[in-house]
């Protein structure tokens, strides 16, 4: 999201006003906010991207309109309370920051549908996000989560999950009921062993890249797959893929029967070039 910042220097927040779309620069010292951003309530998105932030003020819950806020690659160590109150906030970016945890009211932001959380020091899946059902993409990489909450099915809306660079010893069985996954990335864990993950209908792409295992996962024949081998794994899939798909549609064509000779009786009818051939029969006859 953004690209870095320094106390010394000023950086750059980029506002975007209401629903024109019109964005105003406002130049961010000494790791404040400018107070007067806070007066215009009718901001929809909100860029503070790697400017040095360690805290937000209270003000901040007076932007009610705020729909994307960006405050990843800053010195957060705690989530700002204020920002638990933005109840129409559907996208929040928070990676790069010292979080080491969720507060409880985090779960009051019912509209979010995007979380980013990679690059931070969580050790364990933070409780309020399981309160979140319609919470589409949540991003956790680089994180130190070595296990994953049994309720974890009840983020129903989940359908991408990003879980690189964390301490799995194991594939977590609970995502065996995430059934609704269409995105799941487990690279740099140290994962051995994958189980059967056909039964994860709606997966589209599943990375696996960097742990020790010896084989390529055994997935869905719709499943994009990266990771040591995968490529082979996906030339063969659609070799035989081929293969069946041709082998059905010659079944369904079936065996070409040839002609039979007309017989005396048959009756006949006048070709093109003047000769002669057997009328065809009808369907109910082949």
């Amino acid at each position: 999201m953004g690209s870095g910042g320094s106390a010394g220097r000023a950086a750059v927040a980029v506002v975007a006003e209401g629903p024109e779309g019109g964005e105003q620069r406002l130049e961010v010292r000494g790791r404040r906010v400018p107070a007067a951003l806070w007066a215009q309530r009718g901001l929809r998105k909100l860029y503070l991207s790697g400017v040095g932030l360690r805290e937000l003020p209270a003000e901040l819950a007076t932007l009610q309109h705020l729909r994307t806020l960006a405050l990843d690659g800053n010195e957060l160590m705690e989530v700002p309370e204020a920002l638990c109150h933005l109840p129409h906030l559907t996208h929040l970016y928070l990676g790069r920051n010292g979080l080491q945890g969720l507060p409880a009211t985090f779960s009051h932001l019912q509209s979010l549908r995007c979380l980013w959380l990679e690059g931070n020091f969580l050790r364990s899946f933070p409780r309020s996000l399981l309160l979140l059902p319609d919470l589409r993409s949540l991003q956790l990489g680089d994180n130190r989560l070595p296990r994953l909450p049994a309720a974890l099915p009840s983020m129903a809306g989940l359908r991408g999950l990003w879980l690189y660079g964390n301490r799995f010893q194991e594939f977590p069985s609970v995502l065996l009921r995430m059934v609704q996954l269409r995105v799941l990335d487990l690279d740099r864990n140290r994962i051995a062993r994958f189980p059967d993950l056909t039964g994860l209908s709606a997966l589209c792409l599943l990375s696996y890249d960097h742990n020790p295992v010896r084989q390529p996962p055994r997935v869905g024949d719709a499943v994009r797959l990266v990771g040591e081998g995968a490529q082979e794994f996906m030339e063969e899939r659609r070799e035989r893929l081929q293969s069946l798909q041709q082998q059905e549609e010659e079944e369904e064509e079936g065996p070409e029967a040839p002609l039979p000779a007309p017989e005396d009786d048959s009756p006949l009818l006048q070709d093109e070039e003047g000769g002669f051939a057997a009328l065809p029969s009808s369907p109910g006859e082949t």
